[in-house]
């Protein structure tokens, strides 16, 4: 984990909840047992191991925040699979961010809900001023991190 003044933001526990029931596209949210493990769970922002229980669900992760704030996120409101524990779980264990490892994408959004720019960062040393960099324009509320690879929302970061 990368540590710096801003902290990844897991999945909400009342959005887990409802996760672990129907999923943003409406399906019924099935689990099953990890046989491999290393899947990015959202939920505590750490990687599956053996046998645990987690479930596959598709995550809306800017409409759930503009149903919070108000915002009107438009054409930009999209959903894609996340990994959860299939069960209720103790959440991030620390404050830094995780997944780092790999080549990431730190997309700016409004408060409105607009995409406002991204960043590719490929060295988990460039978390930090990448972070800092979207934070310094202050049209910027927040950002998501994602894959690159597969174009996944692994966390979010608000402006404090």
């Amino acid at each position: 984990m990368t540590t710096i003044p801003y902290t990844a933001r897991p999945i909400a526990p009342r959005a887990l909840k409802e996760l672990r029931t129907t999923d943003d596209a409406g399906r019924p949210t099935s689990g099953s047992t990890d046989t491999e493990g290393g899947n990015p769970l959202r939920c505590c922002l750490r990687r599956s191991e053996p046998g645990e229980r987690i479930a596959l669900v598709s995550y809306a992760p800017l409409r759930r925040w503009a149903s919070q704030t108000g915002a009107t996120p438009g054409a930009y409101d999209e959903q894609g699979p996340v990994f959860i524990h299939a069960e209720e779980c103790e959440g991030p264990a620390g404050d830094g961010l995780p997944f780092t490892g790999s080549h990431r994408t730190v997309r700016r959004y409004s408060a409105e809900g607009r995409i406002l720019g991204g960043r590719l960062v490929q060295e988990p040393g460039a978390f930090q001023q990448a972070l800092l960099e979207a934070f310094d324009d202050p049209a910027v509320a927040l950002v998501h991190v994602r894959a690159v690879e597969y174009g996944c929302f692994l966390y979010e970061v608000r402006r404090d």
